[in-house]
């Protein structure tokens, strides 16, 4: 049987603070999705420097890590056995403009603003989720999950727990 695909989400400072973007932004998430692991966190500058390396010398790069430093985004490690073709599909295109008119209701055409404040994002690549989850849950070893973990949260039980939002092993 197929394993599950990891990806980290995250939903960024503009949406965050939007009630209506986050609540819907959530939904989407817990209905279509298992949520290994949530937090919110602030990014200092550094963080977002280090996170965003590949980018330096773009000319988008300070926009980003700029805005990326200016409230407080949620951080979600997802599980489904396409998770990240999946997320990046509920996402839509990362230009806002074709995301508005071409797929009107992917989050980034309901929610997003403009290129950078696109909502949220997506990894890539099984490689890229797990750097970017190492990167945000240093404590968490994808390895240890697949080994430990995986079969439990594929085969169940499992339960929603609102108050940590992710999902819980049922005992």
């Amino acid at each position: 049987m197929q394993q599950l695909q990891l990806t980290l989400a995250i939903i960024k400072p503009h949406a965050v603070k939007n009630p209506v973007a986050l609540s819907f932004i959530r939904n989407v998430l817990k209905q279509n999705f298992i949520v290994v692991k949530t937090k919110r966190v602030t990014l200092d500058q550094n963080a977002a420097s280090v996170f965003y390396k590949e980018h330096v010398g773009k000319f988008f790069y300070n926009r980003l890590t700029t805005f990326m430093t200016s409230g407080s985004i949620d951080l979600h490690v997802l599980a489904h056995m396409n998770a990240i073709q999946l997320w990046r599909k509920i996402l839509g295109p990362t230009s806002v403009y074709k995301g508005q008119f071409q797929e009107p209701y992917c989050l980034r055409g309901m929610f997003g603003l403009s290129d950078t404040r696109n909502v949220a994002h997506g990894s890539d690549s099984p490689d890229s989720a797990e750097r970017e989850i190492k990167f945000f849950f240093p404590e968490f070893s994808v390895y240890q999950w697949r080994k430990e973990d995986e079969e439990w949260y594929r085969k169940g039980p499992i339960v929603f727990n609102q108050h940590l939002f992710q999902h819980v092993k049922r005992l």
